[in-house]
């Protein structure tokens, strides 16, 4: 089966297993979680507890709160663990500060943070579109598909952690289209289009806010609406000049090993954890904190 068609699948059956889960609305009201002995602890700390532990990410990569997690998933060892942790904490008298970091620096969490990453690879960046300071620290590249919905929670979180850290973090998008999204590929066309005039983060968002609309006369519309020179925009995709640049995005993503929307790399290694800011501010911080040398590109 052909590589990107298997990526499909992937985010198919990630659909599936989602509608399944329980509603999110069960882990935020819920006051007791499966396998936590609270025996001890004060009301006003059993509330600080689960405020701690709902706000908090699950270091499983399953993208969930802690909360979250127990309650959905009462066997998975991280999130019993790290409860654990904010009670014992708790009962030791720690504020509430103070066990957000214990959580974020256990060895658990260490642990996991060390095999979120792929051995660092060669992206080429030159031209493609950037958000965030050139001379950032730290450049996050991003191979998306702009009818995938995984793809558009990610894109808001991304914007999230360029604001959290502005003069650190750089954002590059590379198009990584899905052959089973009909219209991915000329989305991704009218994005570098768009792009030639300035306009491609106005039209990613464009796109992302309402993926099941795109068509090539919809793409039109919003580059009229966008301010975009119509004439040339139109010229541009009628004649694919950007085809080849889609097709060469796709095959450095293919080769970098992504196989599935949203990949992001984080100085040139393949981040495998789920893009939520929480969990990805430790990380990026630990980051900030390498010698230049050690971040590569």
């Amino acid at each position: 089966m052909n590589l990107l068609l298997r990526a499909g699948v992937f985010l198919l059956a990630g659909c599936l297993l989602r509608a399944q889960a329980p509603s999110a609305q069960d882990w935020q009201k819920a006051t007791d979680l499966p396998a936590l002995d609270t025996s001890g602890l004060s009301t006003p700390r059993k509330a600080t507890l689960l405020k701690i532990l709902r706000e908090e990410g699950c270091t499983c990569n399953c993208g969930m709160r802690v909360a979250e997690c127990r309650v959905k998933d009462p066997a998975c060892g991280d999130s019993r663990a790290l409860a654990s942790i904010a009670v014992q904490q708790l009962k030791a008298g720690k504020t509430e500060a103070q066990i957000r970091t214990a959580l974020k620096d256990s060895e658990l969490a260490r642990a996991r943070r060390a095999n979120l990453f792929g051995e660092p690879v060669k992206l080429s960046l030159e031209g493609a579109p950037s958000r965030g300071p050139a001379n950032a620290r730290i450049t996050i590249v991003e191979f998306s598909d702009f009818q995938c919905p995984y793809c558009r929670i990610a894109a808001k979180n991304a914007y999230t952690l360029l604001s959290m850290f502005p003069k650190d973090v750089r954002l590059v998008y590379k198009q990584f289209p899905l052959e089973d999204h009909s219209q991915a590929e000329i989305a991704a066309e009218g994005a570098l289009a768009a792009h030639a005039q300035g306009k491609f983060w106005e039209l990613h968002d464009r796109m992302f806010a309402a993926p099941r609309e795109i068509s090539r006369a919809k793409l039109g519309a919003w580059a009229l609406e966008l301010g975009l020179d119509l004439a040339k925009f139109n010229a541009d995709l009628n004649s694919g000049k950007y085809k080849a640049q889609v097709r060469k995005d796709v095959q450095e993503g293919v080769s970098a090993g992504v196989q599935g929307t949203p990949t992001f790399f984080i100085n040139g290694r393949q981040y495998r954890g789920a893009m939520d800011p929480a969990q990805l501010k430790p990380i990026l911080e630990e980051e900030l904190k390498k010698p230049l040398q050690a971040r590569a590109r």
